[in-house]
This record gives C-alpha cells, sequence and structure tokens, in this order.
C-alpha cells in the first residue's frame, strides 16, 4: 500500500509516477529514468520537494504494445511509457514545459530518442486519494 503526505491544501500534491519500459536496462538507467521525471515535476509543474512516489516496471517485449508511427512519429523498441497521476488544475503551458522537460532530460542523459517518449498525465480530484485508513482525507 502506498501512503501519502504533504501539507494540506497544497495546490500541486500528489504525484503518483507509472514508468514502463523493455526489459533489460540497468539499475542506474531506470534510475536515471526516475529522477529525470521527478527533476522536471520540481521545475516545471510545482510539485513539493519529496512528493516522489515512482513504480518503475520492465516488461518483455510482447507486453509492451506501442504503435510504432502512430500521429507520424516514428518509435523504437526502446519506447518508454511515463504515466503521470496528479491533482487536476494545471495549465496548458505548464504541462507543455514538463513534457519538454522529459524528454530533453531523457535524451541529454541517457541518449533516449524523443521520439521514444510517450507521456499521459492523469489528473484526479482530491477526493480520490486515500492517505490510508479508508478514508479520503481530502473529501
Amino acid at each position: 500500500m502506498l501512503v501519502f503526505w504533504t501539507a494540506p491544501g497544497h495546490a500541486s500534491l500528489m504525484p503518483l509516477v507509472r514508468i514502463d519500459l523493455p526489459r533489460g536496462k540497468s539499475p542506474e538507467y531506470r534510475r536515471t529514468l526516475g529522477d529525470v521525471v521527478y527533476d522536471a515535476m520540481l521545475q516545471t509543474i510545482n510539485v513539493p520537494a519529496n512528493d516522489r512516489f515512482q513504480v518503475i516496471t520492465e516488461h518483455p517485449p510482447d507486453e509492451l504494445v506501442i504503435d510504432r508511427r502512430y500521429l507520424g512519429i516514428e518509435r523504437s523498441a526502446d519506447c518508454v511509457l511515463i504515466q503521470v497521476f496528479l491533482n487536476e488544475g494545471r495549465t496548458t503551458e505548464l504541462k507543455k514545459a514538463f513534457y519538454r522537460a522529459v524528454a530533453d532530460g531523457l535524451h541529454q542523459r541517457l541518449g533516449l530518442r524523443k521520439q521514444d517518449v510517450f507521456i499521459a498525465l492523469v489528473e484526479v480530484k482530491k477526493e480520490n486519494w486515500s492517505f490510508g485508513n479508508g478514508e479520503a482525507q481530502y473529501a
């Protein structure tokens, strides 16, 4: 069970990040993936320091179904899928800055092609989080 706590009333609380990638990457590679996403959240979408919750999962090739050419973007077998669950309310400009920061950071630090960075933000209302005890603390 994941338990989250940050200061009540903070607009940028509770990101939960899931990163799915092809099997065979080193622990250092996986750690850097998480670091880049976390750094981008701090720099662009106003996530507070120490609010880091990530699940990084490797998959064999048959478990990652990724269209290689959707929207005219040429993806390779190294494509990573990044989902960020967070409270709703950020502007489109902040979201675009986040996408750029992640793609640029992964390209710079890991050599990952920007075409191979797929990001989905999943915005939720504050009452959709439970910090424990079977309660919706912010409802």
